[in-house]
């Protein structure tokens, strides 16, 4: 026989429900029929609204997130693009017609006349500067021989400087094809009929890829202005025997190369207490004891 529960007790909450037990005056309701049970297109825009809310607030926390990421990402954007409108400026500057080669400048020429110059460089002339390479610079300064080296300056929009130095003769050379006058690598820089005032003669063993005409192109060009003036011929059977004649027809043993620098100056100094007329030779050979007769 079964009892019921007494009325003073009340009744028990079944386990794991939350809230009061429905009464018969209050029957229980599901969340969405209490809401929406009577429109359930109401129920479906209220859904959306709230998905397209969840949607902005997610938009809202990427873009407070990547805030700085995105500024870093337009600071290179802008700077890669300026880099590269400044390329295709200097790009497009640089082969136009407006930089294009139109005048070639020579300086420093004495024995080549300029314009020669000048006028072998008349096939690159309309080039744009970019493209002048210095092979093409070389190519066309070989021809003349009396150039021993150059250096090059462009300046935009339209010029190239061309700035030489030219080989120093250092006397004349017999060859079987008569006299040559060469500078001291022994490079031919023209073939007079006689020799030039000024020009001593130079007679070695060997010739001119000898030892002996090495040596003597170095003495020659170690002598000061005075001296070398007075120069008229210059004998080198080896390296360590080099004489020269002077003009007076007095002699000078020099020996070997090794300290020309100051055989030139002691070389001087005795010129100047015994002129070349006064004396028949002087002996620089040991120029810390020098001796003249």
């Amino acid at each position: 026989m079964t009892s019921s529960p007494r009325a003073g007790l009340g009744a028990r909450t079944p386990v794991g429900v939350t809230g009061a037990t429905p009464t018969a005056a209050e029957p229980a309701r599901s969340p969405v029929s209490t809401v929406h049970s009577g429109d359930p297109r109401a129920a479906k825009r209220a859904l959306a609204a709230a998905a397209r809310e969840r949607r902005r607030y997610e938009r809202q926390e990427v873009r407070r997130f990547t805030k700085r990421s995105r500024r870093r990402r337009i600071a290179w954007s802008v700077a890669i693009g300026s880099v590269l409108a400044l390329v295709v400026v200097v790009v497009v500057g640089a082969y136009s017609p407006l930089m294009a080669l139109r005048e070639v400048r020579v300086e420093g020429a004495q024995r080549i006349a300029p314009a020669e110059i000048e006028a072998a460089f008349a096939p690159t002339l309309g080039t744009p500067l970019p493209l002048v390479a210095s092979a093409d610079v070389h190519e066309v300064l070989t021809a003349f021989p009396l150039i021993e080296t150059y250096s090059t300056e462009t300046i935009p929009p339209g010029t190239v400087v061309v700035r030489i130095v030219e080989r120093t003769p250092v006397g004349v050379v017999e060859t079987g094809d008569g006299l040559a006058l060469v500078d001291a690598a022994g490079v031919v820089i023209e073939r007079p009929s006689e020799r030039p005032e000024g020009q001593p003669l130079i007679t070695t063993d060997g010739g001119i890829a000898g030892e002996g005409f090495r040596a003597a192109a170095a003495v020659i060009r170690s002598l000061p202005a005075e001296v070398r003036g007075q120069l008229v011929a210059v004998q080198a059977e080896t390296a360590d025997d080099v004489q020269l004649e002077l003009g007076g027809g007095a002699s000078v043993l020099w020996g070997s190369a090794e300290e020309s620098a100051l055989k030139a100056t002691v070389l001087a100094r005795l010129m100047g207490a015994a002129p070349p007329d006064t004396v028949t030779s002087y002996d620089v050979s040991s120029p810390r004891s020098p001796v003249w007769e």
